[in-house]
């Protein structure tokens, strides 16, 4: 049978005195014992403030056990390289001189860290002589990793506004060369705007991750009733291949482009026309192409354009 190790004398030491700290305040012990907060209670009489006393909870939040944690010094879970400024702030509250709020990086006994908020007080004898220090921890790690996610949201939401912005710039400035009349040019960036906003909306509901061609394709359409009234003049073959966010935006406006270009004078603005779109994937040795076809068939003669268009 393995014999267990032997307790060091700082650890009989540290259990002594737990055994008198529980007689002298059994029941405010016993309410420290019970909570969920974190706690520990060290000696201040000794040097490196010994724990004294360790709660379920604390034990829960690191992973050691009990007899572990008794003995040990104040700071031994505390991560290497830890600002001086939270260490100065820890050793004002141990002088009994707290200095604002304290966040320290410690350590689990499985070495994973966590983030706490650390609040110490002192603890007076009869004399005004501090004789321990009373310790309740909060992990921050949830709250911390909350807020870098939604530093990270912000940031996001940032570059796609601003690409955004350049995409409707981009929108205007062509429509104002190309289109004298404000009456038309009014029209033709409502409808791109509007395009784009379609756009928006499908990413935003697949959580900006991307969106499928497919997907692209019949959104852009929706608003010519395309893809209800005329769905038999149009075939779409091909896989919902997945683009990234900008690339779908770009799509969205094409295929808005395409489709007013089909109603006002192509395919769609007679009761025969047809419009086939497909696509497919080619290796290169840049990497994967995709190929898409628009094919418009039967629709009313084509003549040279008048004017250069959006393009």
């Amino acid at each position: 049978m393995a014999k267990k190790p032997r307790k060091s004398r700082k650890q009989k030491g540290g259990e002594a005195e737990v055994a008198r700290f529980r007689d002298e305040l059994g029941p405010f012990v016993v309410s420290a014992e019970t909570t969920r907060m974190a706690m520990v209670f060290t000696n201040a009489k000794e040097a490196g403030n010994p724990i004294v006393f360790a709660n379920d909870s604390f034990l829960e939040l690191t992973g050691y056990e009990r007899d572990e944690v008794l003995g040990q010094n104040f700071d031994f879970l505390t991560v290497r390289n830890t600002s001086t400024e939270a260490l100065a702030k820890v050793q004002a509250a141990l002088d009994g001189k707290p200095n604002g709020d304290i966040e320290i990086l410690y350590h689990r006994k499985d070495n994973s860290e966590f983030l706490a908020a650390v609040v110490i007080c002192p603890v007076r004898d009869e004399r005004d002589r501090i004789v321990q220090y009373f310790a309740s921890f909060v992990d921050l790690t949830r709250h911390r990793d909350a807020e870098q996610h939604l530093q990270a949201l912000i940031n996001e939401l940032n570059h796609r506004v601003k690409n955004t912005l350049a995409t409707v710039q981009a929108i205007v400035r062509q429509v104002l060369r190309t289109e004298p009349d404000a009456a038309v040019a009014r029209e033709a960036i409502e409808s791109r705007l509007f395009a784009l906003s379609r756009s928006h909306d499908l990413l935003t509901r697949e959580n900006w991750r991307g969106a499928g061609l497919r997907d692209v394709l019949e959104t852009a359409l929706a608003p010519f009733g395309v893809m209800a009234s005329q769905a038999s003049r149009l075939t779409v073959a091909g896989d919902n291949l997945r683009f990234p966010p900008r690339t779908a935006l770009a799509l969205g406006i094409a295929f808005n482009e395409l489709a007013t270009n089909a109603v006002k004078y192509g395919a769609f603005a007679n009761a025969k026309g047809t419009v086939a779109v497909s696509w497919s994937v080619e290796a290169t040795q840049g990497g994967d192409r995709a190929l898409l076809r628009w094919q418009e068939t039967d629709g009313p003669t084509v003549v040279p354009p008048v004017r250069k268009g959006f393009g």
